[in-house]
């Protein structure tokens, strides 16, 4: 079973997981709207999305807007032609101390990976009853959403809070016809695990790249992740083969955390 012909919108989908994960659901058949705070690199993936014979759109979007995040959603479904996913992909990473952290870093990352969430949820459940039909909202989650992993802290709580979105959403919305559901990656090799590195190295002294090599040893299949081992999962949470799966975060990390 597809999502041929169904419209996903991606979040963050400029580079990384969430350009991953907006090529593979065009490979399986939808066509899919993207979204990035950074135009520059949006225009690149819809090309790639082009390439692959589906249709895309283009959107820059502060997903920490609600009002942005709304607008985004009505473009997915002008330009396209509909609305059945909605992939809030778009986050940030945060190295500090816990002791260390200050207000302005813990609203700046709560509004992106949180907020940013909960204005794509309802966005999301608003256009799908509006048009009438079920949908499908996956939520990006992590390892540190299930485990808090020192000087992530602050991250860890944004990812543990996105799980319980997803839970309380997935309750709330199932009436509805609408599954909810989380992805939970690991140390994906992507810009954002080079800039988690690097401020490990800032706040621990060990040398670059230490701190990246150190975690992909614990991973038990032997490699650090791959942006399309996540998008595999997503296309799973996005299809029709999940429709009975609501409420959960599955992890996708190679064997890193286990639950």
């Amino acid at each position: 079973m597809t999502i041929t012909g169904k419209v996903a919108l991606v979040t963050g989908a400029g580079q990384g997981i969430g350009r991953g994960i907006a090529l593979r659901l065009a490979k399986d058949g939808a066509d899919v709207a993207i979204d990035d705070i950074n135009g520059k690199t949006l225009v690149a993936v819809a090309k790639e999305i082009d390439a692959l014979g589906r249709r895309a759109t283009t959107f820059v979007a502060d997903v920490s807007d609600r009002a942005q995040v709304y607008a985004a959603v009505d473009h997915a479904e002008k330009q396209l032609g509909g609305f059945d996913i909605m992939v809030n992909n778009a986050g940030i990473a945060q190295v500090q101390a816990i002791s260390n952290v200050t207000p302005d870093e813990v609203d700046r990352i709560f509004k992106i990976n949180v907020q940013g969430v909960l204005w794509g949820i309802q966005a999301a459940a608003k256009k799908f009853k509006a048009l009438s039909h079920k949908g499908k909202i996956i939520n990006a989650s992590s390892i540190a959403g299930h485990d808090g992993f020192a000087l992530l802290g602050i991250y860890s709580a944004t990812k543990f809070a996105v799980r319980a979105l997803t839970q309380a959403a997935a309750r709330e919305l199932a009436c509805d016809g609408i599954t909810v559901n989380a992805y939970s990656p690991g140390v994906v090799g992507t810009d954002m695990w080079v800039e988690i590195d690097k401020r490990m190295a800032e706040v621990t002294g060990a040398e670059i790249g230490a701190t990246y090599k150190k975690y992909v040893q614990g991973i038990a299949l032997g490699r650090a992740e791959t942006p399309e081992d996540v998008a595999a999962l997503v296309s799973y949470l996005a299809g029709p083969d999940s429709d009975y799966m609501t409420g959960q975060a599955p992890l996708i990390d190679g064997g890193m955390v286990y639950r």
